[in-house]
């Protein structure tokens, strides 16, 4: 499925209008897209906020936008065990590849739950590690597609689980699909800059490249009594890597206007001084107005501002997921950033589809700030620009950075494109009409024991999806 020729801004496509072919952002993007169609299948477990179905459902808008119809639709590889190894300890892949809820019972299994921070955040599902290589084999396949320079945007919004440790989970997250996906681009790019929009820390990450100037990290980010309880100011890499991590720490209620002012100082600051020559962005989108877990107060136009900007520069770019804890309005952010991806402004109004339920009763692709607090002052947030401005300051022009013996680029079966215009009939889903996508296998049930459970709960966010507060919170 190749990409479409660039339309003037007065065409339309189905589901959206071309942008102004005006400005510096104006170069047409090739883009590629990698989706699983059985991510969604993947279920933690009733009451638990993570809800891999919250991909399944922007799939589905991305299609019926016709967004697949200007990328170019990758089924991603199963990440391999040896894959996994380039980052995490062999011991906790062998425990994530092995376990299952019928192995737990087994005493050499329960011993190592706690060892490796398996329990309630982060259960042990069917399929867990099945999950983990299709997250996994998204990213390294797009980071692959970006090396090759089959691709100026690579998109996998199953990716983004960005507090995976090198030997445990953490915040519902088991393996670091960034974390492999930034090595594989190193493989070919001496600098690569990892940014995070998540209302949580990216931990993970900054952990993995605290100490080279090979990857610089930024993360804005709720910070205090709040998961996981890092990212500070002052906290900025060491060794060879000091001052290549950069936090961003903020309080409740930040909104669209100071998100956007800080994000581009800092970032524009980073392109100048750094010169990646890629990015990878994180987008998670527990950090929108309503979700569950988080306490920001973005919109979805203030959230994919910060991709929008990205993408001017015209650097690789990939594009992950992350957290997102109120799915229809995941759904609705990341189908909008797929379309800031390809350059096209979607109508709000949504067209019919699927889950056309989840989205009442306004039925419209953004989503609004609310009008709770913002606690985020002018005095503090003009202290952080200041104090992050000056740090990145201190960093040499463009580092030019040890680049030994390049590696061999990973080797990955070569993709099948998928058609996404082939239409399969409507199946029955726990009583429920929905379309499924093309070659998605055999019915869930089949291979997952608790789809009913799934449907159960997947019904009950339908019904009211609050913020609210999970034990430990996450991603």
């Amino acid at each position: 499925m190749g990409m479409m020729e660039e339309e003037s801004s007065n065409s339309n496509i189905e589901g959206g209008a071309s942008l102004p072919s005006s400005g510096s952002d104006a170069k047409k993007r090739r883009v590629t897209y990698f989706y699983e169609p059985t991510i969604g299948d993947y279920y933690y477990g009733q009451g638990h906020p993570m809800k891999p179905h919250r991909i399944r459902m922007a799939h589905n808008l991305i299609v019926h936008y016709s967004l697949h119809r200007r990328m170019e639709i990758n089924r991603p590889f199963l990440a391999s065990p040896n894959d996994i190894r380039r980052f995490h300890s062999d011991d906790y892949v062998h425990f994530l590849s092995s376990v299952s809820p019928e192995t737990l019972a087994d005493t050499t299994f329960s011993r190592q739950l706690k060892r490796f921070n398996v329990g309630e955040d982060c259960p042990v599902f069917d399929g867990l590690f099945d999950f983990c290589q299709a997250s996994a084999g998204g990213s390294i396949g797009a980071a692959v597609k970006l090396n090759r320079g089959d691709a100026d945007i690579a998109i996998n919004w199953a990716g983004g689980l960005h507090h995976a440790k090198k030997s445990e989970a953490s915040g519902f997250c088991y393996v670091n699909d960034i974390v492999l996906g930034i090595l594989e681009l190193l493989k070919v790019h001496r600098r690569v800059l990892y940014v995070d929009i998540d209302v949580h820390h990216g931990d993970g990450v900054e952990e993995a490249f605290y100490t080279t100037d090979r990857v610089m990290t930024v993360s804005f980010h709720k910070f205090g009594d709040f998961f996981p309880g890092t990212g500070h100011i002052k906290d900025i890499g060491v060794g060879s890597g000091k001052n290549y991590a950069v936090n961003v720490p903020l309080n409740d209620g930040m909104d669209d206007e100071n998100f956007r002012g800080l994000f581009r100082s800092v970032i524009h600051k980073v392109m100048e001084v750094y010169q990646p020559e890629a990015v990878v962005l994180q987008c998670g989108a527990d950090s929108l107005s309503g979700d569950r877990l988080g306490c920001f107060n973005l919109s979805v136009k203030g959230h994919a501002d910060c991709l929008r900007f990205l993408r001017s520069f015209n650097v690789p770019l990939m594009v992950l997921g992350g957290g997102g804890y109120t799915i229809r309005n995941v759904a609705r952010c990341w189908c909008y950033e797929t379309a800031v991806a390809v350059g096209v402004e979607p109508d709000n109004k949504l067209p019919y589809n699927e889950y056309y339920e989840y989205f009442g009763p306004d039925y419209t692709l953004y989503v609004d700030p609310s009008n709770m607090e913002n606690l985020n002052t002018p005095k503090d947030m003009e202290k952080i620009r200041i104090t992050l401005l000056e740090q990145i300051s201190r960093l040499p022009h463009a580092p030019s950075v040890p680049f030994q013996t390049t590696p061999p680029t990973l080797e990955i079966p070569e993709e099948v494109e998928e058609d996404m215009d082939r239409r399969p009939k409507l199946r029955k889903w726990d009583g429920e009409d929905y379309d499924s996508d093309p070659d998605e296998g055999e019915k869930a049930n089949s291979k997952f024991s608790s789809v009913t459970a799934h449907m159960r709960d997947i019904a009950d966010d339908m019904e009211e999806e609050k913020p609210g507060v999970h034990p430990s919170s996450c991603c």
